[in-house]
């Protein structure tokens, strides 16, 4: 019987040495067998906690697809996405990055706010391990390392986008600005909207700023007066779609006429306007990466399933979350392998076209596609039309 023990015992003990470690980051071998660990985080609770949730159930949605409608990937390989809550705060992030890295994922896709998603950069960096951010707006991000890209538009692109905008396709000649200045994705658009409307010749009459945050004043009013008192042509808002809805109705309660401008974070605006108030929007542009009223079936498709699914509409996160996962899968199943060279090579030479158009990337990293440019009809979003212009990183 002792005997017996002891050959059960070797035996077992030959059978562990030879099984796989869950959860063992071993460059790029922590997935094993038929499945490939893709991590995410995301902002799941807390004062951000609507952008990280709709970035994370559109993943979901896509990872659904590519496994059951695509058949995965690397020749049937299934994609396990293990995405933790990172609640907002850089610390957690880091905390949770490193969560991720035992369970032994071979990419990453996220943060998704700019401030987390520098701090996991500098880590992911020092790892080298594919990352891929679907709304880290902060220039700097992908300075990193060569294995940080982003999905959406950097901040600066964005303000420079719109002062163009304003002088050629609104013949503006004047602009004042109202940002948030606590805030890095408000103040990097006011501050690129700014150079370049100077560039471009226009007067910029105001350029005001608040303190945001949840903490922060809703009362826009005193900064409002100042601007009325120069009528500029147009009025540059740099802020996310909440602030912009109450700028925009005590905007015209103020009787401004300047037409309001904005960028992706506008989009969610129509949901935090009352019907009654609407009409202060009725000229508003703002640009984005997709229209919800383009007429493109995979995207309407897309919009359709999300709501049925999650009891709410798609925004701007959402679709860069799924096109995000899409761009990832693809890039691991161009690489050939889970090798973290191998889909940073691949990543760098992604031509995807996804719900947001055709995306490239730049030398550092940043997509190169369209800006498209969305008005308002009544109670909707209206799509006015396709706007780019030529960076220095995209030569």
């Amino acid at each position: 019987m002792k005997k017996a023990k002891r050959i059960l015992s070797v035996a077992l003990a030959a059978a562990l040495m030879t099984m796989p470690l869950a959860g063992c980051n071993n460059n790029g071998g922590g997935s094993s067998g038929d499945v490939i660990k893709i991590g995410g985080l995301a902002p799941l609770t807390g004062e951000v906690a609507q952008y990280g949730t709709a970035v994370d159930n559109a993943i979901k949605m896509a990872v659904e697809k590519i496994n059951e409608e695509q058949g995965g990937i690397l020749g049937g390989k299934k994609i396990e996405y293990i995405c933790y809550d990172e609640k907002g705060d850089s610390s957690e992030a880091v905390t949770m990055y490193e969560r991720l890295l035992d369970e032994g994922v071979v990419a990453l896709i996220g943060d998704v706010t700019s401030k987390p998603c520098k701090a996991v950069a500098q880590k992911a960096a020092a790892d080298n391990l594919p990352m891929l951010t679907p709304t880290g707006t902060q220039e700097d991000i992908t300075d990193v390392g060569e294995n940080v890209f982003r999905t959406c538009f950097i901040d600066p692109y964005q303000g420079e986008l719109m002062a163009t905008y304003a002088k050629e396709k609104l013949g503006a000649t004047s602009a004042a600005i109202l940002y948030d200045n606590a805030d890095t994705y408000s103040s990097g658009i006011a501050d690129a909207f700014e150079a370049a409307a100077k560039e471009l010749g226009m007067t910029v009459t105001n350029k005001e700023g608040y303190q945001g945050g949840s903490s922060g004043s809703k009362d826009f009013n005193a900064q409002l007066t100042k601007i009325k008192a120069n009528n500029p042509d147009v009025l540059m808002l740099p802020v996310y779609y909440s602030d912009a809805a109450l700028i925009a109705v005590q905007a015209q309660a103020q009787g401004i006429t300047s037409t309001l401008l904005g960028a992706d974070g506008w989009d969610g605006v129509i949901e935090k306007i009352d019907a009654s108030n609407l009409s202060a929007v009725a000229n508003a542009r703002f640009c984005s990466q997709y229209s919800a009223s383009s007429t493109d079936p995979e995207l309407q498709a897309f919009l359709k399933e999300y709501k049925e699914r999650y009891g709410m509409d798609a925004n701007m996160f959402a679709v860069l979350g799924y096109d995000s996962m899409f761009i990832m899968a693809d890039a691991i199943d161009r690489a050939g392998s889970t090798d973290a060279e191998a889909i940073i090579a691949a990543l760098k030479t992604t031509n995807y076209k996804g719900l947001t158009g055709t995306t490239t990337f730049d030398s550092k990293r940043n997509p190169v596609r369209e800006a498209l440019i969305t008005g308002f009809e009544g109670d909707s979003y209206k799509f006015i039309e396709n706007f780019s212009i030529t960076t220095g990183a995209e030569e």
